[in-house]
C-alpha cells in the first residue's frame, strides 16, 4: 500500500458510497488510478466489501452489552470457537490485560439476553465473566 492507497481508503471509511470522481479530486490524481488501486485493494483482500452503518438509536429496543471473558489456560481458541457459533454475539475482541476476550452481545429481550448470558457462562473453559449493559451512546 502506498500513500495514495491510504488516502483512498480514508474516504471510503467516512463514505463508502463516494464517488470515483469526488475520490479522484480529494486525492488529485486521475479517476482510472483510483478505480485501479480499489480493484488492486479488493484483489488483494485488503478491501473485503462494503457495508452500511446503522445508527445505534434505530433499533431501540436492542439491548447491547459487553461480556469480558476470562479463559483458562490455553483454551482460548476453544473459548472463540464455540462463541462464534452464538447468534447473540455481534462482535468478538482478543484483548490483553485481566480480561481474555470482550464479547458484544445484543439482544431484542431481557429474557433472551439472560439465556443468552447463560449459555455463555456454560461453555468449557471460560474461567469468569463480567458483564455491562450499554445504557446511552454518544458520539465523540
Amino acid at each position: 500500500m502506498n500513500d495514495t492507497d491510504t488516502q483512498i481508503l480514508g474516504l471510503l471509511r467516512e463514505n463508502a458510497r463516494i464517488s470515483i470522481t469526488n475520490i479522484a479530486i480529494k486525492v488529485k490524481v486521475s479517476r482510472a488510478t483510483v478505480q485501479k488501486r480499489i480493484e488492486h485493494m479488493e484483489r488483494h483482500g485488503i478491501i473485503h466489501g462494503y457495508t452500511v452503518r446503522i445508527s445505534p438509536n434505530i433499533e431501540k429496543n436492542l439491548i447491547r452489552a459487553w461480556m469480558y471473558i476470562m479463559v483458562e489456560g490455553n483454551k482460548t481458541s476453544a473459548v472463540i470457537q464455540a462463541l462464534r457459533l452464538e447468534p447473540a454475539i455481534y462482535k468478538l475482541h482478543t484483548t490483553n490485560g485481566k480480561w481474555d476476550l470482550l464479547v458484544e452481545l445484543e439482544s431484542d429481550t431481557l429474557e433472551n439476553f439472560d439465556r443468552t448470558l447463560d449459555r455463555i457462562r456454560t461453555i468449557y473453559g471460560i474461567h469468569n465473566t463480567e458483564t455491562s449493559i450499554l445504557l446511552s451512546t454518544y458520539k465523540a
